[in-house]
């Protein structure tokens, strides 16, 4: 139950958010206001609100947003999300799934797809990459939160499946049905996450080469910019060579 990833570039270049810190508000906005909307608006008694509130506060999202967010809910907001999957195919036989909440499937649907097409890639149907991922609990903690061995004796105490850390933190993976309760006795342990959701896990990745990366991350910029998407999650591997190649220019 250890070991060392690269996932950091399976997620996207970290910080690559960060630059757009007003859209990824609003991303988180809108799965707080859904999640009060689906359950109490008590994080205590709703695990999806808990963790959506857990990773507004993880991205460093004021408490009066977060506040707002929820009260959105439950003052009879008229708009209703709808929670889409998109499944498709990037450069050098990638395997991409796209997360989205949407007032308006048909708007989602066009920009996911252009997205695609402008970027060497191509939509598929529903379930024509999923088989390729698990869909795992997902923790994530920086450097800061203490080394290896520490956490990988939290994480083993709190019942987690896997960690894998690295020089940029701790990735932490559970069983979906376990998320919630690995995340509340992890942060006793080790204080608030960065990150806890859901994710799809690839079971095999694929090794990019500098010019498949670079439109891989311009297809992946694109749909990131879309407000209607709130996560892409992806098989590929990009090599730290390459990455600092990228990362220069």
């Amino acid at each position: 139950m250890a070991g060392h990833s690269k996932f950091k570039n399976i997620m996207h270049r970290k910080g690559a958010q960060d630059k757009k810190r007003s859209n990824l508000f609003s991303k988180l906005s809108r799965e707080i206001t859904v999640a009060a909307k689906m359950g109490a608006a008590d994080v205590d008694m709703n695990p999806r609100l808990r963790l959506a509130v857990n990773n507004a506060k993880g991205q460093s999202m004021p408490k009066d947003n977060i506040q707002r967010a929820i009260d959105k809910a439950s003052g009879g907001d008229e708009e209703n999300y709808e929670e889409l999957r998109y499944e498709g195919y990037g450069p050098g036989g990638s395997a991409i799934i796209v997360e989205a909440l949407t007032d308006n499937r048909n708007r989602t649907a066009t920009a996911v797809r252009t997205a695609f097409a402008k970027n060497g890639g191509n939509l598929g149907t529903e379930g024509s990459v999923a088989h390729g991922f698990e869909r795992l609990g997902y923790i994530e903690y920086s450097a800061e939160a203490g080394g290896e061995d520490k956490v990988l004796e939290a994480a083993m105490e709190a019942g987690a499946e896997d960690i894998q850390s690295g020089k940029d933190g701790h990735e932490i993976w559970t069983a979906s049905d376990d998320l919630h309760q690995v995340a509340s006795d992890l942060e006793k342990a080790l204080g608030e996450p960065e990150t806890v959701k859901l994710a799809w896990k690839p079971n095999l990745t694929v090794d990019l080469d500098e010019k498949d990366a670079v439109i891989l991350l311009k297809l992946i910029d694109q749909l990131d910019d879309d407000d209607d998407v709130q996560t892409v999650w992806g098989n590929y591997e990009i090599s730290d060579e390459v990455m600092d190649k990228l990362d220069a220019e």
